[in-house]
C-alpha cells in the first residue's frame, strides 16, 4: 500500500515566528485517522522564522529527531547539553525519563526541518542527545542512515526503537532502491524536488505512506532530497 499525503492538505498552523505542517495528530490538531503510522507518531514540516524558537519545554519517553533543510537550529537542555545542528545535518534527543530542552533558530534567515518523533522500544532510561554532521555529498545517488536502533556499522545517530532514519540525495532521473519488509511501515518526504514511489508521483514536502511492500523504488523526476523512516 502506497498512499500519497499532499502537502496542501497537511493540518497547517502559522504562529509568525513558526509556520508548520503535521502530518499526524499534533498538539490541538486531532485527526483519528491520522494519529500515527506504525511507531511513527509526529512528523512536522518546520518553518522557523530568524532570531525564534521554542523556549524551554518538558518530553519523556519519545525518540525526537531533526533533520535540518536550511538554515540552523541551536539545541539547549537540562541535561547540559548545547549545539548547534546545521543544514543536512541531524540531531537526536532520547527523552526518556524526562528531559527539559530548548531549540532556537539564531541565524538571520529562516531555518526549515523535519522533526521526526518515534515510540521508543524501551521505556524509563536515561535521557540522552546527539548530534552530527552527514555531508549531502556522502548520500548522492543512494541510502545513508542518519539514525537507527541497531546503529552498529552505520555509523549512525543511536536511537531507542526498532527503526531507520535514512536519506538520499537524487539527481534528476536516479533511480534508488529499498528493500522493506512487508509488515513494516515506511513514511517518506521529498524536501525538495518531486519523485516518484513505486510509480506514485509525489510532489515535494508530500508524505508517502508506505506499507505491504517488499521493495520500494524511488525515482527523481527532478533533483531531490529525499528522508524516509523505516519503522514497526
Amino acid at each position: 500500500m502506497i498512499d500519497i499525503r499532499p502537502f496542501g492538505g497537511l493540518a497547517h498552523r502559522d504562529h509568525g515566528w513558526l509556520d508548520t505542517r503535521h502530518h499526524f495528530s499534533f498538539s490541538d490538531y486531532h485527526d483519528p485517522a491520522r494519529m500515527g503510522w506504525g511507531t511513527i507518531r509526529v512528523w512536522n514540516d518546520d518553518v522557523i522564522g530568524p532570531k525564534a524558537g521554542f523556549p524551554p519545554h518538558p518530553h519523556n519517553d519519545m525518540e525526537i529527531i531533526t533533520f535540518v533543510r536550511t538554515g540552523a537550529i541551536t539545541h539547549k537542555d537540562s541535561l547540559g547539553n548545547t549545539g548547534r545542528t546545521g543544514a543536512g545535518d541531524v540531531q537526536v534527543m532520547s527523552a526518556g525519563t524526562g528531559v527539559v530542552h530548548a531549540e532556537y533558530n539564531l541565524e538571520d534567515e529562516d531555518t526549515t526541518l523535519f522533526q521526526i518523533w518515534i515510540r521508543p522500544d524501551r521505556a524509563g532510561e536515561a535521557p540522552g542527545w546527539g548530534a552530527r554532521e552527514f555531508p549531502r555529498g556522502d548520500r548522492a545517488g543512494k541510502w545513508v542512515t542518519l539514525a537507527s536502533g541497531d546503529p552498529e556499522g552505520d555509523d549512525a545517530l543511536p536511537i531507542r526503537t526498532d527503526a531507520k532514519v535514512l536519506a538520499a540525495k537524487l539527481n534528476k532521473g536516479d533511480v534508488i532502491e529499498y528493500d522493506a519488509a512487508s509488515w513494516r511501515h515506511q513514511y517518506l518526504v521529498s524536501a525538495v524536488g518531486r519523485i516518484k514511489v513505486n510509480g506514485a508521483e509525489a510532489q515535494p514536502r508530500d508524505g508517502v505512506a508506505i506499507t505491504e511492500v517488499d521493495t520500494i523504488v524511488v525515482e527523481a523526476l527532478d533533483d531531490a532530497e529525499v528522508v524516509m523512516v523505516d519503522a514497526r
